[in-house]
């Protein structure tokens, strides 16, 4: 029986589904073209059975076979990647990653994101936006619906309330707030919805009242 729970959204190409894994509230995503059954998956954080059910409640979601066809890992850091080794290993699926991030995974990153950057699978396309900060290669994915708001997923570099983790490094926070100002709030309008790697969804338009607040924080 599907599990009607991991889907989220159904817009005019492709759904997208989210499980929540770990102790750590880690959201795995899952796009799938409706017209083809192709998929991308985004952090494959943990408890590879999970992830693997979530592919297969989304053969409803389309007549064509499901072909996950790329493994996306937004940074480095080991709460999103503890399946990952695992899922490649079990259906020999391709991965990507930033540059700086790649070399940390434990497994072979197959292409690089850089920014801009666009990826076109069969029935749908993502970009890849750089915001470093969080870590040296993180990036986010961005999904533009035809009919609809984009849909950013944004990792650990952009939260409800403010950005990831900088560890108190002005530096890196500054370069955070840059890239995130610059490459998302200045490049998408207020109904661009954000799918961050822990927790709830927000909106563009719910965080950009904050932005100065943030960066006058330092958090």
């Amino acid at each position: 029986m599907e599990s009607m729970e991991t889907l989220i959204h159904s817009l005019r190409d492709i759904t997208i589904r989210r499980i929540s894994v770990s102790e750590m509230d880690n959201q795995v995503y899952l796009l799938t073209a409706k017209a083809t059954g192709s998929q991308l998956l985004i952090d494959a954080a943990d408890d590879l059975k999970a992830i693997q059910s979530m592919i297969s409640d989304a053969a409803s979601d389309t007549e064509a076979g499901l072909s996950l066809d790329l493994v996306v890992t937004t940074h480095q850091h080991w709460d999103h990647i503890r399946a990952l080794k695992e899922l490649v290993e079990a259906t020999g699926t391709r991965t990507a990653a930033g540059a700086e991030d790649a070399p940390a995974l434990p497994v072979p990153v197959d292409e690089i994101l850089a920014q801009g950057d666009v990826r076109n699978f069969d029935g749908f396309s993502v970009g890849a936006i750089a915001l470093r900060g969080h870590t040296p290669g993180s990036l986010a994915i961005v999904y533009q619906d035809p009919d609809g708001p984009a849909h950013i997923f944004s990792g650990d570099s952009l939260f409800p309330g403010g950005v990831g983790n900088t560890e108190k490094d002005s530096v890196r926070f500054a370069q955070l707030m840059d890239d995130v100002e610059e490459r998302l709030f200045n490049a998408y309008p207020d109904d661009t919805v954000v799918h961050p790697g822990h927790g709830s969804p927000t909106t563009l338009g719910a965080e950009r009242p904050h932005l100065a607040q943030w960066r006058s924080r330092g958090w």
